[in-house]
């Protein structure tokens, strides 16, 4: 494992915070903007390329983008802070009994979780694997917990594929692609457009449900072999006890907040208003982040069964949203310099000259694996890199659905590298990011292998 350490080793030296990433990014566009795209025939080029910054980080449809996947991971992280997820994780728990059992039934299931909404995915393996171990000592038996705690983050490498990936979830809007692409490149391409593209084309394909079956096999079954042989160890850790139960007997307003009739009633007509106004959409295959927040919201209520126990659980799962409320617009703003400017235009070009139909979607995938390195979110990086993947896919006759898929593959699966969005998982497990980056390691060289394989021949 000397390459593990060495790029744990690196991480810790030369990686900042992604905060910091994002303000380098910027400058860094800011220079290159100034250097490689033409001057305004009138006017400073400076304040130009300025006000290009300014008005990405006020783009109205990416602040309302931004606010959407803040609600995926918070009504996510609240879902699996209830009572029902509660209980149906520890009696999944009660099944185990040794490394390889835990690791085969904690990263199964959390990829199942996570194929539905990433944030869900996310909190609940992380609490899957805590309430493992917390069972290896209840019971007596050793277990290797890095690894269980590896199993539990697998759902990172599948997300971008699944039901709140954000480039399928935004092209399956009607008119983002054009509003994405306003201003953009050819004007004769705007007409390629397609209103939207569907979940039956990405999300739902033939070819993604493929994939991710043959991950969903493929992963758990290698974990399950790696237990066989990982070294155990007895585990000492406190019961995770989640939220607070809610003590004393409600008075006053507060009879209102912890009421049953009230938050089940309410939930109950979320989730009627709900099936009532998408029904065709579900049918349809038509999924939004609108159409997902208001069924978790829904769902989140109705589970929590009161306001009260929904507001605490906000409590807890708003500061796992203070990323993307920060850096998102940040990243507009550099798709904001992109855009006007000219460069995705030129880098489009560049692409187009070097690859073909059949090696774009390759490239695509590298690509989008090596910026998820440097921005760690799927929505920031769709609105960098989105334009340009689309430019190039409409000039080389690729089928968007195939090129988008081909970003999300590459994004999610540096996932195992990039520790940012491991970060709640390591605060429940108190696990450290170098004990897990072993396995993950090994987890992102056997998914690249599938989706390379799948871009290619698929």
């Amino acid at each position: 494992m000397k390459i593990t350490q060495t790029i744990e080793v690196l991480f810790n030296r030369f990686l900042p915070s992604p905060f910091a990433i994002a303000i380098i990014l910027t400058l860094i566009t800011i220079l290159l903007a100034l250097f490689f795209t033409e001057a305004p025939t009138e006017g400073n080029h400076f304040f130009a390329v300025l006000s290009f910054w300014e008005s990405g980080i006020w783009n109205n449809d990416l602040l309302v983008f931004a606010y959407q996947m803040m609600l995926i991971l918070v009504l996510g992280h609240i879902l699996v802070l209830s009572k029902p997820i509660n209980f149906l994780i520890q009696r999944l728990t009660n099944l185990v009994s040794n490394t390889s059992n835990a690791v085969l039934l904690v990263s199964a299931a959390t990829m199942l979780v996570s194929f539905f909404n990433w944030g869900l995915g996310l909190i609940f393996g992380a609490i899957m694997a805590r309430k493992v171990a917390e069972a290896a000592q209840i019971r007596g038996f050793q277990i290797n917990y890095p690894l269980v705690g590896a199993a539990g983050y697998v759902g990172l490498m599948v997300w971008h594929g699944g039901m709140s990936g954000s480039a399928p979830l935004k092209v399956a809007e009607s008119g983002h692609l054009a509003s994405l692409m306003s201003g953009i490149g050819d004007s004769s391409l705007t007409a390629q457009f397609p209103e939207f593209i569907p979940f039956s084309q990405t999300i739902f394909s033939g070819f993604n449900l493929l994939l991710f079956g043959i991950l969903l096999v493929l992963l758990p079954l290698f974990l399950y072999f790696l237990g066989k042989n990982a070294p155990v160890a007895i585990t000492n850790l406190p019961i995770y006890k989640g939220m607070a139960a809610e003590t004393g007997s409600p008075k006053g307003a507060d009879r209102i907040d912890r009421s049953r009739v009230f938050g089940i009633g309410f939930g109950i007509l979320i989730l009627a208003a709900f099936f009532i106004q998408y029904y065709e959409d579900i049918v349809a295959f038509a999924i939004t982040p609108n159409l997902l927040n208001f069924f978790m919201l829904g769902l989140a209520l109705l589970l929590h069964g009161s306001f009260s126990s929904f507001l605490n659980a906000l409590e807890e799962a708003i500061s796992g949203a203070s990323g993307i409320l920060i850096q998102f617009p940040l990243y507009f703003g550099i798709m904001g310099i992109m855009r006007d400017s000219g460069m995705v235009v030129q880098i489009s070009d560049f692409f187009v000259s070097t690859a073909t139909a059949t090696t774009l979607p390759i490239f695509t995938f590298f690509s989008a694996g090596l910026v998820n390195i440097f921005v760690p979110s799927g929505g920031g990086q769709w609105a960098i890199q989105g334009p340009i993947v689309v430019e190039s896919a409409l000039k080389l006759g690729v089928p968007l659905p195939k090129a988008i898929m081909a970003l999300a593959y590459g994004d999610q699966i540096t996932n195992m590298l990039q520790p940012f969005w491991a970060l709640p998982l390591l605060g429940i497990t108190k696990l450290k990011a170098r004990e897990i980056l072993p396995y993950t390691l090994l987890l992102m060289c056997l998914g690249s292998a599938v989706f390379l394989l799948g871009l290619w021949l698929l």
